[in-house]
C-alpha cells in the first residue's frame, strides 16, 4: 500500500493530502434528484449524480461546478451546502481519497449529458420513486450514491432551498 504524500507549511508542519472526489447533488423544486445512468456490461443502468475529482489549483465549490458544466452540460445551478464527506480507498496507489458531496439547486437550463457521461440517459428522480424501483431491484445505484444521503439531501433542501447565500460566502477568496 503506497504511502499517503504530505505537504509541509512555511512553518515546517506536514500535513496529510488526498486525493479529492466530488460528487454533485442536484435537486430541483420538486424534490427531484437529476441522476445519469451509463448500462454496465450486462446492460443494466446503474444511476449516479455528477461526479468527478478536484483538479489541481481548483476549489472544491468551482471543481463541483466544473463537473456539473462537463457532465450535464450549462445548467444553472445555486450552491446550497456541503452535505457529507467521508475517506475511502480507491487503489493501490490512492489509499485515502476524500469524498466530497455538494447540494445544489437546480435553477434551469437544458440537461445535456457530456464528457465522460456523453451518450448517458438522464432522468430526473422522485426519492420515492426511486427507493421503489431499488427495493424492487428494477434500478440499481451506483456504488457513490446512496438513498440515505439522498434523504438527507431531500430535508436539507426544505430547510436551505429558499436561502440566499452568496458563492463568496460558500469559498471565499483565497
Amino acid at each position: 500500500m503506497a504511502q499517503q504524500p504530505t505537504i509541509v507549511s512555511q512553518r515546517g508542519r506536514p500535513f496529510a493530502t488526498s486525493a479529492i472526489a466530488l460528487q454533485a447533488i442536484i435537486i430541483n423544486e420538486n424534490e427531484q434528484f437529476l441522476l445519469l445512468s451509463s448500462p454496465r456490461r450486462n446492460g443494466r443502468h446503474e444511476w449516479q449524480t455528477v461526479s468527478g475529482g478536484l483538479e489541481a489549483g481548483e476549489t472544491i465549490l468551482d471543481g463541483t461546478l466544473r463537473e456539473v458544466r462537463e457532465e450535464v452540460g450549462n445548467i444553472q445551478v445555486r450552491p446550497l451546502t456541503v452535505l457529507h464527506s467521508h475517506t475511502f480507498h480507491y487503489d493501490e496507489n490512492v489509499s485515502f481519497m476524500v469524498g466530497i458531496y455538494y447540494l445544489l439547486r437546480y435553477e434551469g437550463g437544458e440537461v445535456v449529458p457530456g464528457d465522460d457521461m456523453a451518450g448517458s440517459e438522464h432522468k430526473w428522480w422522485g426519492l420515492a420513486e426511486l427507493e421503489t424501483a431499488v427495493a424492487q431491484d428494477k434500478t440499481t445505484l451506483h456504488f457513490s450514491t446512496h438513498l440515505w444521503m439522498l434523504r438527507r439531501a431531500a430535508k436539507l433542501y426544505r430547510v436551505l432551498a429558499d436561502d440566499w447565500v452568496e458563492t463568496a460566502v460558500l469559498q471565499p477568496p483565497l
